[in-house]
């Protein structure tokens, strides 16, 4: 196929340019050093008659030489010199002269005024580059990065996205407004301005925007709250003046404004000493910007935080974002059918069960479910399969939760102790009611520095947990350290993740749940800074009688946990080393393996 071809200007001025360079640089002093002589040489022919005509300039001397027999009039050049009695010598032999004034070049002249500012320019242009990506085009700054996609463009629809249940049913009002604003306004309705997507990491909420948009089929508008933020004052509240004008020119469209915190932080926060007061001016212009649309106007502003705690509430007032949609973790359901949409395309084998995989993932985000189908299907390739077989799916679920397995293999000490341990904990797990069944057990150690790891399955999503179960839980975490006590009379630098898990579930018994009958029903935590989770920190109205309790009854829960997984295990302790031996002999063990040895030397199930 034939390009096209056009005339360009840049081209024409381009060869000009060379060309103009090439007669001044090089044609030029060529031809005036092939006809140049000696000063000698040139005084020579002076006295004898020869010279026709000579012009002197601040550089050179020019002289014509006069035609002789065979030869005719040339022009030769020699280099001037500092010769006071020169221009006496030319009077005195009758030869006509002349001076030539002193002239520079055009290049001569440019080049001066130009390499005094090259510098200044690269350091400037390296500069805005660095700073925005913006090159010499110094007046973009105060332009709105967002990147505006068609909603026919997108690609991502509600079938593309699963486990969100309510939050899709509340969207769709949102649809429906963008595809049929006449049936709102025909009922004097008026849509929220403002959608604030709030929830977990993972969980699909940049998804439900982009599909929100691909479901009504408008332009769509996605940017990140730090994009508004730099270095030089005004540039975050200009760029959300010129975001809003842009979107009013596109209405109806959807403003996606991922990780609002980092401009949206309550400005009880940000303005405080030593605060940003950069980062305020820009939420004090998205405020003002967000009360001058109306309510139908056409303009949908969504946004997604991890943390709306810490939201300024002159944002989240109604008004502006008036309608806040929790994004929680998927329940079973959700979680199979996210499952389903991310293996949808794949070959699955025969054996493979989502229904269970669904089930033995409760507390998994979205994204966690999609990072498993990833590493299941690599698996799958990494072992020549055709097919992904539920032994993939185990094996990923396994490198998320604890982490690729090292080769480097243990001394015959350190497995002993790692695999009592482990037993420790899943004996523990076993006999007490309440807790979650053993799924696997491992002694091969993972690139996340655990030396061995107990896994545990949920049968069922959990939304509310007793004191018992709580306290069992505690148990199993410190059955480890309690198999460690009995076998080898003293605790190892294994239990320390166990001791911190333990201590912050205490904590919170404490603190939280007023599951202390010391301390009584009062809850001593203050909000934290994370999302859905609480801390003490902060408090400063607590009396130091007070905070001495706290610590004295956590210690007292930690230390109940660890009696109640002594106590068992020395029960058991024929079962403790005969499970240990096994462990320690094949590495890995399942939940299934445990059962049936348990059952073997007891002839009795645990009470799970």
């Amino acid at each position: 196929m034939d390009k096209k071809r056009t005339f360009s200007t840049g081209y024409l001025l381009l060869a000009l340019l060379v060309t103009w360079l090439f007669n001044d640089l090089i044609y030029k002093p060529l031809i005036i050093r092939e006809a140049e002589v000696g000063y000698n040489v040139f005084l020579q022919d002076l006295s004898e008659n020869k010279v026709g005509q000579v012009i002197l300039s601040s550089d050179r001397i020019i002289f014509t030489l006069k035609a002789t027999g065979d030869q005719k009039e040339s022009v030769a050049n020699a280099v001037a010199v500092n010769d006071p009695a020169l221009v006496d010598r030319l009077i005195a032999s009758g030869v006509p002269f002349s001076a030539q004034p002193q002239t520079r070049s055009l290049f001569s002249s440019l080049l001066g005024w130009l390499l005094p500012l090259l510098p200044l320019v690269l350091i400037w242009y390296f500069l805005l580059k660095r700073m925005g990506g913006m090159g010499s085009n110094a007046m973009s700054l105060g332009q709105s990065k967002a990147r505006e996609i068609e909603g026919e463009m997108i690609g991502v629809k509600f079938k593309d996205v699963g486990g969100v249940g309510e939050a899709e049913v509340e969207l769709r009002e949102i649809i429906e407004y963008l595809k049929n604003p006449g049936k709102f306004t025909h009922m004097g309705a008026k849509l929220p301005k403002g959608v604030l997507l709030a929830g977990p990491p993972g969980t699909g909420k940049t998804l439900l925007a982009k599909a929100t948009a691909g479901e009504a089929g408008v332009p769509f508008f996605f940017l990140t709250g730090s994009s508004f933020v730099e270095m030089f004052v005004g540039v975050g509240a200009a760029r959300v003046r010129d975001l809003f004008q842009q979107a009013q020119k596109k209405a109806p469209c959807i403003i996606f404004i991922d990780e609002i915190d980092a401009i949206g932080q309550a400005r009880s926060n940000i303005g405080r000493i030593g605060g940003n007061s950069e980062q305020e001016n820009t939420l004090n212009q998205l405020l003002a910007e967000m009360d001058g649309f109306k309510a139908n106007s056409g303009v949908v502003i969504m946004a997604a935080t991890n943390r709306p705690e810490i939201l300024d509430p002159a944002l989240v007032r109604p008004g502006r974002f008036d309608r806040q949609i929790q994004v929680p973790l998927p329940t079973e359901p959700g979680r199979l059918e996210i499952l389903s949409i991310h293996t949808r395309e794949m070959p699955l084998g025969d054996d493979v069960q989502l229904e269970r995989l669904a089930k033995i993932t409760a507390g998994f985000s979205g994204a966690e479910l999609a990072n498993i189908v990833n590493e299941a299907s690599l698996l799958a390739i990494r072992r020549n399969s055709g097919r992904i077989a539920m032994t993939d799916f185990d094996l990923a679920i396994e490198r998320v939760v604890a982490g690729l397995q090292r080769k480097t293999p243990l001394s015959e000490d350190i497995r002993r102790k790692v695999a009592y341990h482990e037993v420790g904990h899943a004996l523990t797990a076993y006999y007490l009611s309440g807790t979650d069944p053993v799924h696997k057990i491992s002694i091969i150690p993972t690139a996340k520095g655990a030396l061995g790891y107990t896994l545990q399955r949920p049968e069922e999503d959990r939304y509310l947990i007793g004191e018992a179960e709580l306290r069992a839980r505690m148990a199993v975490m410190l059955g480890g350290r309690a198999a460690e006590l009995i076998v080898f009379q003293e605790a190892s630098t294994g239990a320390a993740n166990d001791l911190e898990r333990g201590t912050e579930m205490a904590r919170r018994m404490v603190t939280e749940f007023g599951m202390s009958k010391k301390l009584g029903p009062v809850r001593y935590a203050t909000a934290g800074g994370s999302y859905l989770q609480s801390g003490i920190n902060g408090r400063n109205d607590l009396s130091p009688a007070t905070v001495s309790s706290i610590d004295e009854e956590i210690a007292r829960l930690l230390n109940e946990a660890q009696e109640t997984a002594t106590a068992l295990l020395t029960e058991h302790i024929g079962v403790l080393h005969h499970v240990a031996q096994f462990l320690q002999d094949k590495e890995v063990m399942s939940g299934d393996q445990l059962a049936a040895i348990v059952n073997s030397l007891t002839g009795t199930k645990g009470e799970q």
